[in-house]
């Protein structure tokens, strides 16, 4: 297509507000997007200005891959975003380019190898069975967020961070305090700094450590002058806040097996689908609200014929890109055959999330633990009784009553 032929009309902005969904609805305002076009402009409850959305999957995948679209140009810009906090600063892992990203990312590849994982899965495994026993041995009825969904996640990412678990309690309020837009901005960014200065801590004393947990490889980094103090403990706070997401799609999944018997009954009938079932439930569910974390486009660039300026905020949207049926066909069924599943729940390019590996190994304890452990587990409630957190940056129910 020649530059002429470009679209020079703008779509219209749509007001994209903050919505408390129930249970595993998908977003509608996502779905009337999608329905618009493959690239839109959207406006959302904080910041500035508006910002392009892009909901296709091979878009979604070039955008996150291509030098072009920014996230450190984000820097000293009030664009439009989800939460009154997450504002960039600077230095902060999450908003870094290559070679500077890649740089933080080699420090701690190590922990989220296939190798690095199995390191944890025995000890995961046996942080979950004595959930299960203190589950079972309390009897019906149960909250499963409190009793295993949300204590096995943080225990696991705090073993592989290196975390002592003495500390795991603060680490989880503040993560809490994090993923919520509920409070405003202050408590947030308090609690943001009050777990960096924790991590500053531990990170600094493991500067001469030669253990294979996240902290004490970060230390030995910062030790060898490969990465700054600072730059650890960036990385620090987004992999432990990045852990703690699992709880939250545990919970959206054994809420979906749950009020639709017929999912469990076959994995139960099926064990060796699971694997494959997990990835399909990932797909499947919407894990998170809204979008994440934008990027800037450093020149003018086409997409599906539509003109990104220069300096134009772009959003991507993986929950949109794992409905496209170009790429998913009949998107809206959960398909345990479904296969290949090239899905997004993980993200793409540079900014992919590095603890994918660790979170499909949690998926499986936890699907083969309670469906094998506890035969007859149902919802306690009806389905339209399971409360879902409100104002969450990440979607999940905020206990799940069970019985069994």
């Amino acid at each position: 297509m020649t530059a002429g032929a470009l679209a020079e009309t703008l779509p219209p902005v749509r007001h994209w507000p903050a919505l408390d969904l129930p249970g595993t609805d998908f977003d509608p305002v996502l779905a009337d997007l999608m329905a618009e076009g493959p690239v839109t402009r959207v406006q959302l409850p904080n910041g500035e200005g508006w910002a392009w959305l892009v909901t296709r999957y091979e878009d979604v995948r070039r955008v996150a891959n291509d030098p072009r679209f920014s996230r450190e140009a984000v820097m000293d810009r009030q664009v439009t975003r989800l939460a009154p906090h997450f504002i960039p600063a600077p230095g902060a892992v999450g908003f870094l380019d290559p070679p500077d990203h890649t740089r933080l990312r080699r420090a701690v590849a190590a922990a989220f190898t296939a190798k690095g994982v199995e390191r944890v899965r025995d000890k995961a495994r046996r942080l979950l069975d004595e959930l299960v026993d203190d589950l079972l041995r309390g009897g019906p009825p149960a909250d499963l967020t409190a009793a295993v969904l949300g204590p096995f996640p943080i225990a696991v990412i705090c073993e592989l961070m290196g975390v002592p678990a003495g500390d795991r309690h603060a680490l989880h309020a503040w993560t809490e305090l994090i993923l919520s837009s509920s409070h405003g901005k202050e408590p947030s960014e308090r609690a943001k700094r009050e777990m960096a200065a924790y991590f500053s801590d531990l990170v600094g004393a493991r500067r001469n450590s030669t253990g294979e947990d996240v902290t004490s490889l970060l230390g030995a980094a910062v030790g060898r002058g490969e990465i700054t103090l600072e730059e650890a403990v960036g990385l620090a706070v987004l992999l432990q806040i990045g852990g703690e997401a699992v709880t939250a799609n545990s919970g959206q999944m054994f809420y979906l097996l749950l009020t639709r018997p017929g999912l469990v009954e076959r994995l139960r009938a099926e064990p060796g689908i699971r694997p494959r079932a997990i990835d399909e439930l990932l797909r499947y569910i919407p894990h998170r609200n809204a979008v994440g974390l934008s990027r800037i486009a450093l020149e003018d660039v086409e997409i599906r014929g539509v003109r990104v300026r220069a300096g134009d905020p772009v959003y991507v949207s993986y929950l949109a890109a794992n409905r496209d049926p170009d790429v998913f066909p009949a998107p809206e069924t959960i398909d345990f055959s479904r296969s290949p599943n090239p899905h997004a729940a993980f993200g793409f390019g540079p900014h992919y999330c590095p603890g994918g590996m660790l979170a499909r190994l949690e998926e499986e304890l936890l699907t083969d633990t309670l469906l094998d452990r506890v035969p007859g587990l149902r919802l306690a409630v009806p389905p339209d009784q399971v409360p879902f957190r409100k104002g969450a940056l990440i979607r999940g129910p905020q206990a799940l009553p069970v019985t069994w």
